[in-house]
């Protein structure tokens, strides 16, 4: 950007230049009113007014001018360089995070891949688990079936001895006579003596 300095010269520059169009005008007005000795004579006031005011415009905005242009040809260059720059940075951050977004989305595949292995493993080794929680309840539970089995034969044999002692027993009474009885009640205690 141009600097206050320089600024003030242009606007001093400028309004010197005004002034001198102002004054070289009415010097040429004047001019052609005091002459009207013909075409030449009203031309040539006009023409050479014209030729100093280029000359002076020249002699005195010739280095500004060209500072200022030089200036501001400067400027736009850089300021078109900085924009070429910031482009190219822009450009490159936009890479960049598109290149992110990239590697985030294989990231998420990944975390999800990993994600819906570990929940099929973990599926696995519940239903893994309950299979065999399942074959030891029905382990158990057919040995809980077999003892009340075994012992409801037991009691179901005891019973079966104790009715048919009974049975036998009365059968026995009605058939044996008393001395039949006697008899038998002492052998089964001379048995019982001998083995002793």
């Amino acid at each position: 950007m141009p600097s206050a300095s320089y600024a003030s010269r242009f606007t001093l520059y400028a309004s010197l230049f005004f002034v001198i169009c102002v004054v070289y005008s009415g010097i040429a007005f004047g001019a052609e009113g005091a002459a009207h000795g013909g075409l030449w004579e009203e031309y040539r006031w006009k023409v050479l007014n014209f030729a100093i005011l280029v000359a002076v415009l020249v002699y005195f905005m010739n280095k500004p001018l060209k500072e200022f242009l030089r200036k501001r040809t400067e400027l736009i260059e850089k300021t078109l360089k900085e924009a070429k720059e910031a482009k190219e940075l822009a450009e490159k951050a936009l890479a960049e995070v598109q290149e992110r977004l990239k590697l985030k989305d294989t990231e998420m595949e990944e975390l999800l891949s990993r994600t819906r292995l570990s929940a099929e493993k973990e599926q696995n080794l519940l239903v893994q688990q309950g299979e065999q929680m399942k074959e030891k309840i029905l382990e158990q539970a057919k040995n809980n079936i077999e003892y009340e089995l075994r012992l409801a034969k037991e009691a179901i044999k005891a019973e079966a001895v104790e009715v048919a002692m009974e049975l036998a027993e009365k059968k026995l009474k009605d058939k044996l006579t008393k001395e039949e009885q006697v008899r038998l009640i002492e052998e089964s205690l001379k048995r019982m003596e001998t083995k002793n």
